[in-house]
């Protein structure tokens, strides 16, 4: 059991009468990674965890919400997203799931509507999709730049971003943008040099797609190479579509995460194992393209530290739903409903190299979700359910 500690900062609450609580903390309830509490409450101070523990020992508040037998979750953390971007592919969708492979190449179907998008209308579409999330239980979020691919237009899509989210990631390396298709070499030098330069004021992160028909080791080695001088820490979208080099890349760069994951070596799942590198598996991608799924079980027997995220983005993965991620990857990828829940919720902490969410302990940011289920593993045995009842965020319930 935690317990209040030092001076009140705020007004108190306290949510009782949960069937289970998640804390994500082994030290407490059952041992386990998830720290699961029966018959639970929580206490809520201004925007920070202030008390776990047994229902019947919860202290005195300003205020009670009776959580009626329900469970209780952090909120979850999703931290790889494209929600800066204008247009649809409805039509790419509909063709792929009619038979055609998937590649890179859609990426450029974006790019030319985004940059004919106003600021407006991006914004308008970024807070839509958010909402669309928190509704599902999310209440942290990364995302990232990569549908401008010019100086001015990466640059502001970092500044709408960053209104919304401190998790913001300067992905100027997407693909080779249009306009350098007969000179790669050119388009590097644009995003190491001016391009990052216009960026960085406004990213924690600067990440690659490092793959064939995007960019090799030796240009996505210059990229992050380049971001880490100017004080962006390193993400990389690394063997999605084919065995390559980046995975290893990112565990030599000390990347907070290698995303995607899914064709691997032994010697890849050797370097993730040894390094602090998280590998974060994006199923919705999987599930949209018709492509492999990760081998999750593979990770996680080997001591992966490992996140769950949607990938959201107009064309290979167009879901904000966490839980339904969680529901993937318990039944196609070979974890256990526990463990997906962890990975969506510290895991995806990990990813973003927070301790402050991701789990519900004292001193932890008051980001939880109430469940319509008794459990946390109907997130995966009740797919496609709207479980999801309520939402507090920095303290505040926001649903």
């Amino acid at each position: 059991m935690s317990s209040i500690t030092g001076t009140t900062t705020g007004t108190t609450t306290v949510i009782t009468n949960i069937a289970s609580l998640v804390t994500n903390d082994p030290s407490l309830g059952d041992g386990s990674p998830l720290g699961l509490i029966q018959d639970a409450a929580v206490v809520i101070e201004g925007d920070r965890i202030a008390w776990t523990g047994d229902s019947r020992k919860a202290p005195a508040t300003d205020n009670r919400v009776d959580a009626g037998g329900r469970a209780v979750i952090p909120g979850f953390v999703d931290s790889h997203s494209h929600l800066v971007f204008a247009g649809d592919r409805t039509q790419e969708f509909n063709a792929r799931m009619s038979g055609r492979g998937y590649t890179a190449g859609g990426i450029r179907t974006t790019v030319a509507a985004t940059r004919a998008a106003s600021d407006e209308d991006l914004e308008r579409n970024l807070t839509h999709y958010l909402h669309e999330a928190l509704r599902q239980g999310t209440t942290t979020f990364e995302t990232k730049s990569g549908y401008g691919l010019t100086v001015e237009d990466e640059a502001r899509a970092l500044r709408i971003a960053a209104a919304h989210t401190d998790e913001v990631t300067y992905l100027g390396a997407h693909i080779v943008s249009p306009d350098y298709a007969d000179d790669p070499a050119a388009y590097v030098a644009l995003v190491t040099g001016e391009m990052l330069d216009a960026c960085a004021p406004y990213a924690r992160w600067v990440d690659v797609f490092c793959e064939k028909g995007a960019f090799d080791g030796d240009q996505a080695r210059a990229i992050l190479t380049a971001g880490k001088a100017k004080g962006l820490h390193p993400r990389v979208h690394a063997n999605q579509l084919s065995y390559g080099p980046g995975v290893q890349l990112a565990v030599e760069l000390d990347a907070a995460s290698a995303d995607h994951c899914t064709h691997l070596t032994d010697a890849d799942v050797e370097a993730l194992a040894n390094g602090r590198t998280v590998a974060t598996l994006l199923p919705g991608a999987e599930f949209s393209t018709r492509a492999e799924w990760p081998d999750a079980r593979r990770l996680l027997d080997a001591g992966v530290t490992v996140a769950l995220s949607t990938d959201c983005n107009p064309g290979s993965s167009f879901t904000s739903s966490v839980p339904f991620c969680i529901a993937l990857a318990v039944r196609d990828m070979g974890m256990t409903p526990d463990e997906a829940v962890w990975s969506a919720t510290a895991g995806g902490a990990a990813a973003l190299r927070r301790t402050d969410i991701g789990r519900l302990t004292v001193g932890a940011r008051a980001d939880l979700a109430l469940l319509d289920a008794p459990s946390h593993v109907h997130l995966a045995y009740r797919p496609g359910v709207p479980l999801v009842t309520g939402v507090w965020r920095r303290g505040v319930r926001e649903l």
